[in-house]
């Protein structure tokens, strides 16, 4: 019996959920289920979010936009964090991730998901060190245990850091500022402490079963993206996302939806690039960008920076764009942040 919408169109069917992308996009139904069939789209929707209105990420539909929103030990509550949801949704965020890293992650993953009518993402690795204390603790239970439990609580989509492989770290030791991304530098340390391959990439067969079960999307991480101009497009970027290809075939033989994340820190000259080397490398799986941004020297203007970039790759083919807050590289946007 097929599970997921990828499965379902596989299988010739039009869902109630393409049916209403269909309308909301001003598609054909049988072209959006073409598009799902093929990979080239992903409809996030876990059966668990009642509360959710489908929609669609492909590069042939409108380009949309994620919002990040979540906690820390010393910023917000739940009532804040359904404020910030709330902002993103009314200016018209099409999907949110939920990165608290401080207290009642549980119980602010379940008013997110509860009150969100758009999808929502989070990044499990980011649970997982915080129940182990320190990241060489990480055991491969407990990180399947914490993807199980965002599965069944509802989430739509995950950022899985399964391409940081042992062989890329050295790599990355010529770089002006290293690792930035936080689950890449928790794998790597996890990957050095432990004299191991990435856990993620070790169960990803696993970690499929799970999301296919739920029908999650995986959001295949970019844990060895740039953090500065200086080291965009380097050799440990294009090794990373050449594991992601190979993950991403792997995860649609299983039937699991694709989407795949992009940099960060690009030279506008060289974003239409990067669109272009992943569409080909993925095989047109969804690209989900973060920005980029097209300068380093802007720290507290970087929703601004970062739209310059996200302009461009949109327009080479780009499928989502995750916002830039001004809070960027200074802290966790409040709700201002997020609606600037």
């Amino acid at each position: 019996m097929p599970r997921t919408q990828i499965q379902r169109a596989r299988a010739g069917e039009v869902t109630p959920a393409m049916e209403r992308i269909a309308e909301r996009e001003n598609r054909d139904p049988a072209f959006v289920r073409e598009q799902v069939a093929e990979g080239q789209a992903v409809i996030p929707a876990n059966h668990a979010h009642d509360s959710l209105d489908p929609m669609i990420i492909g590069r042939e539909f409108s380009t949309k936009v994620n919002a990040n929103i979540g906690n820390s030990e010393e910023t917000s509550d739940i009532d804040g964090e359904l404020e910030k949801l709330h902002t993103a949704v009314h200016y018209g965020a099409d999907t949110v991730m939920d990165l608290s890293t401080g207290s009642d992650l549980d119980r602010i993953r379940e008013a997110n998901v509860a009150h969100s009518p758009v999808p929502v993402g989070t990044v499990p690795i980011y649970e997982a060190v915080k129940r182990a204390e320190s990241a060489e603790d990480i055991t491969h239970d407990l990180l399947l245990d914490v993807i199980e439990k965002h599965a069944e609580q509802g989430v739509d989509y995950m950022t899985i850091h399964a391409g940081v492989l042992m062989e890329h770290l050295p790599l990355t030791n010529g770089r002006k500022t290293g690792i930035v991304s936080r689950g890449g530098s928790i794998l790597a340390q996890w990957i050095e402490e432990n004299g191991m391959e990435n856990p993620l990439y070790a169960k990803f067969d696993e970690i499929c079963e799970i999301f296919a079960d739920h029908d999650v999307t995986v959001s295949l991480g970019d844990g060895l993206r740039p953090g500065c101009l200086a080291d965009a497009s380097d050799e440990a970027q294009y090794a990373e996302l050449d594991t992601l290809g190979e993950l991403t075939r792997e995860a649609w033989d299983r039937g699991v939806q694709v989407m795949v994340e992009g940099p960060g820190h690009v030279p506008m000259d060289e974003v239409a690039e990067n669109v272009r080397r992943q569409q080909e490398v993925c095989d047109g799986a969804p690209f989900y960008v973060l920005g980029p941004l097209v300068t380093d020297v802007a720290p507290g203007y970087d929703h601004i920076t970062s739209a310059i970039g996200a302009t461009e790759a949109a327009r080479a083919g780009a499928a989502m764009l995750c916002y830039v807050t001004p809070k960027e590289h200074l802290g966790l946007p409040d709700e201002e942040d997020v609606r600037d």
